[in-house]
């Protein structure tokens, strides 16, 4: 294993999260995770409860960078407007959706129990 290639390998990785981090999409989701943890904290979640909303906010923030990637390779192979371009913009950004709409969803099966008893 050659460890100075692995060290730049995790080097561009976290170039690439830095990148993604100055996206709009990518801020405003990277808050919704920080709200979501301090909810979490405030409610007492259990681990597992803390697993599935870890795994759900990695996947979301992850989903979001993928479609800005997306995006960047589109626009650098499709300079100009196309349609297919566009419908493959359209697609990766309807996938995000897809999944913000189910966080919300797998958000709300967790919380809301454990907040109605506060009511």
């Amino acid at each position: 294993m050659d460890i100075k290639k692995l060290i730049r390998s995790f080097g561009y990785a976290l170039e690439g999260i830095s990148q993604a981090l100055k996206e709009q999409n990518v801020k405003i989701h990277v808050t919704c995770v920080v709200l979501v943890v301090i909810a979490g904290l405030i409610t007492g979640l259990s681990v597992m409860e803390w697993a599935v909303i870890t795994l759900v906010m990695a996947v979301m923030v992850m989903a979001e960078m993928l479609n800005t990637a997306i995006e960047r390779v589109v626009d650098l192979a499709s300079p100009d407007i196309h349609p297919l371009a566009k419908q493959a913009k359209d697609i990766a950004a309807g996938a995000v959706l897809v999944f913000a709409v189910a966080s919300v969803i797998i958000g709300l099966l967790i919380f809301l129990p454990k907040w109605a008893k506060f009511f």
